[in-house]
């Protein structure tokens, strides 16, 4: 995250503090007194997913360690932002995402999950999914590969298997399902090429390749690939324009 766009979130929230002064305690603890924005992130996240079994302390640690100490995390948190905040029209400020947005911070989470898992920390991995997956309602599994750039809107219901492959720049609405199909093993799970949009509430199952910039329509059901810019809608899902 570039020194400009960290200082713009930093002056967000003053300004927030100013609007409301009973939550000054609580943006001073988790932004303004941090020392970079993958800090601030790492204390917005802890502060969610802490429980009996560990502190928000305990977790803010562990959870910036990996972020400061696995290659291109920062830069796939500043994607996600800037996505989030040039592609949800309600998003106004940078300071938003990270401070409300359970699909930002969802998505925080499964990027820390997710580098544990490529370090063979699966059950360190899998703690930080079961918490997000309570707390945010996003359920990502950590082996999954989502490039920087992605917004999950809204979040809840939201589910990604194992073997998904995400490209940038793709919108993904609530209760959206990439999953597999059933009982198959190996290699199960969607594909999707940069610039898709997936509306609420539809389900992509098996292993088949969402093309670039292609739309599928609310509630749809998609079993077959899709080429690139292209519309589906319905249940199985049909091309609707080209």
């Amino acid at each position: 995250m570039t020194d400009d766009v960290w200082s713009v979130i930093k002056e967000e929230v003053r300004l927030r503090i100013q609007a409301e002064p009973t939550l000054e305690p609580y943006l001073n603890l988790l932004v303004l007194s941090q020392d970079s924005l993958v800090s601030a992130i790492a204390s917005i996240i802890s502060s969610k997913l802490n429980s009996d079994a560990l502190s928000s302390k305990d977790i803010k640690n562990f959870i910036l360690d990996v972020y400061k100490n696995c290659d291109g995390i920062a830069e796939s948190l500043e994607e996600d932002l800037i996505f989030f905040k040039d592609n949800d029209p309600a998003c106004k400020y940078y300071s938003t995402p990270i401070l409300f947005y359970k699909g930002f911070q969802g998505l925080a989470a499964y990027r820390a999950a997710n580098c544990l898992w490529k370090n063979d920390r699966h059950t360190m991995s899998l703690f930080i999914q079961n918490r997000a997956s309570e707390v945010f309602g996003v359920d990502i599994h950590p082996a999954a590969e989502i490039l920087g750039g992605v917004m999950i809107d809204h979040a809840t219901g939201v589910v990604i298997g194992e073997t998904a492959k995400i490209d940038k720049n793709v919108s993904i609405f609530q209760g959206v399902t990439l999953g597999g199909k059933g009982n198959e093993r190996g290699d199960r799970h969607p594909k999707i090429q940069s610039g898709v949009s997936i509306y609420a509430s539809s389900t992509v199952l098996g292993n088949i390749t969402i093309g670039k910039n292609s739309t599928i329509a609310a509630g749809s059901l998609v079993l077959k690939d899709v080429d690139p810019n292209t519309t589906v809608a319905g249940i199985p899902a049909k091309v609707l324009s080209t």
